[in-house]
């Protein structure tokens, strides 16, 4: 039986369901443990909160009449978060990794457009690594889909294998021939924290970072994603529609720190990836690809 909760207009607030998320869970962590059916929807959200300029400001999107793609997501966290601090949900939300994401905009929404948003969580698997599962968000506008979204979160645990790739050369990173720079200061983790909500300690400081065994705070990943998709869509050749763009997460980019997004374009797909100032070892990989419409 799936267990739903259910707010009209606002979301569940933050602060409550951050206190649960440092709460120890009961019994061995992770152990045996299965992921519930527990799903969260959210009626009636305005899509121009107070927010969204400073998440098109700290994200770097050039203003439009439709809201940056990755919004929904922002909207959505809230009912995220309350499904990872219920008390059903086993895992502790601290010991968890986002290791990908895939967006999938069928079409542009509006700004002060109202949404209906569902969260669920879906797709359990064991790994090598740890146990893997989803939160799948869907975005409605007057009962049609408009918006959908697939973030993949490890939970590690210990496994009969080793769980590392064999030793040997690591493969060539591909050459993409667009190349920009990406500057993300020292205070960007709590900027970007403020308007997403997301407050994880790792993000916040170096203090609070090297608590979790980080030399200094770390770019949040859907920054990232956001940030690259924000310069991406202002170059030549970006094009409007359904579009999907999936993003798998690799090296966290240190606070402050330089990167550089390259891509490439095809006809119906355009490649990226944000790597290093170095130019060998990538933050993330991913593709955009375009639908007929």
């Amino acid at each position: 039986m799936t267990n739903t909760y259910t707010f009209k207009n606002q979301p569940p607030g933050l602060w409550p369901m951050y206190s649960r998320a440092v709460m120890p869970k009961p019994g061995p962590a992770g152990a045996g443990k299965t992921v519930p059916p527990l799903t969260a929807e959210l009626i009636g959200v305005a899509t121009n909160d107070t927010n969204l300029a400073r998440y098109t400001a700290v994200c770097g999107f050039a203003p439009h009449t439709s809201v940056p793609i990755t919004w929904p997501h922002i909207l959505a966290f809230p009912l995220h978060l309350k499904l990872l601090t219920d008390q059903q949900f086993p895992l502790p939300l601290l010991g968890l990794v986002h290791l990908r994401n895939q967006i999938t905009q069928h079409r542009p929404i509006g700004v002060g457009e109202r949404l209906d948003i569902q969260v669920r969580l879906d797709g359990e698997n064991q790994t090598d690594r740890g146990l893997e599962f989803d939160l799948v968000t869907e975005a409605r506008s007057g009962g049609k889909l408009v918006w959908e979204e697939v973030s993949t979160n490890l939970f590690r645990q210990a496994s009969g294998g080793s769980g590392q790739k064999p030793a040997g050369s690591k493969p060539a990173l591909e050459t993409y021939a667009n190349t920009l720079n990406v500057k993300a200061p020292e205070n960007l983790g709590r900027r970007y924290g403020k308007v997403s909500g997301d407050l994880n300690l790792i993000h916040i400081h170096a203090l609070t970072a090297k608590a979790f065994g980080f030399p200094r705070a770390i770019a949040h990943g859907m920054w990232s994603k956001a940030h690259a998709l924000a310069l991406l869509e202002q170059q030549p050749g970006w094009r409007k529609g359904p579009v999907t763009v999936t993003c798998n997460f690799k090296k966290p980019l240190f606070l402050p720190g330089t990167a550089q997004l390259n891509w490439r374009q095809g006809e119906d797909r355009w490649d990226y990836q944000l790597l290093n100032k170095q130019g060998d070892a990538p933050h993330l990989t991913g593709q955009v690809i375009w639908h007929k419409d």
